[in-house]
């Protein structure tokens, strides 16, 4: 768990463009950098 201030880890997802995409490269290229996550979107649960 993070607190307010902490920095994140570095991760890496698969992009929907195809190829991976890594926290630490999107940070380098976009000073502010928005990571959200939805529980449960677009299943049926």
């Amino acid at each position: 768990m993070l607190d307010v201030g902490d920095l994140a880890p570095d991760f890496e997802l698969p992009a929907t463009g195809g190829g991976p995409v890594r926290l630490s490269e999107a940070v380098k290229r976009n000073r502010a950098t928005v990571v959200a996550f939805y529980v449960l979107d677009f299943t049926p649960g």
